[in-house]
């Protein structure tokens, strides 16, 4: 377990995301906000939720506040903002990941909330990718059912793409 590792596994995780965003991109106001009995609700408040989500985790490993969260429900289609916040979160995320070092890995860098204070960074590292890879498969499930020519999310296939 090394720091290049993460920094190429979150790299899968990035161009995951755009990929799942693509399809969001081409939905219908309607669609992209219509309820879905399951996990956080429509797809805009799974997206919306799933960046968030990672906004803290990353803003708690720096200990600093995260950015405001975006409205749960709107009115108007404020696709371009969240994609636009989106792209802030994952700077950040690639900024902290620039800098991280090996050593770092078994540190324990959070010190609030109470719970995640025993959490090695590795551990928290390997969470927010995991907890991504969960709502992108409902996402990707979402989009399916609303006609959406989906693909598979599979890290392997990563790998065999972008080799070492």
């Amino acid at each position: 377990m090394n720091a290049d590792a993460f920094r190429y596994f979150y790299n899968y995780h990035f161009a995951e995301n755009r990929k799942v965003w693509e399809h969001v991109a081409s939905l219908t106001f309607e669609q992209f906000n219509q309820p879905i009995g399951y996990s956080r609700g429509s797809i805009r408040e799974q997206v919306v939720h799933l960046l968030d989500v990672e906004d803290v985790w990353f803003s708690e490993l720096q200990g600093i506040q995260p950015s405001d969260p975006l409205p749960e429900t709107v009115t108007a289609d404020d696709r371009d903002a969240i994609r636009a916040h989106w792209d802030k979160v994952e700077e950040k995320i690639r900024a902290y990941l620039a800098a991280l070092q090996d050593d770092h890995l078994f540190s324990k860098p959070i010190t609030e909330p109470e719970e995640d204070k025993f959490l090695f960074l590795w551990q928290v590292l390997l969470h927010v990718v995991n907890h991504a890879t969960d709502h992108r498969a409902q996402l990707l499930r979402a989009l399916h059912d609303l006609g959406v020519d989906t693909k598979s999310q599979d890290y392997i296939f990563y790998v065999y793409e972008n080799q070492l």
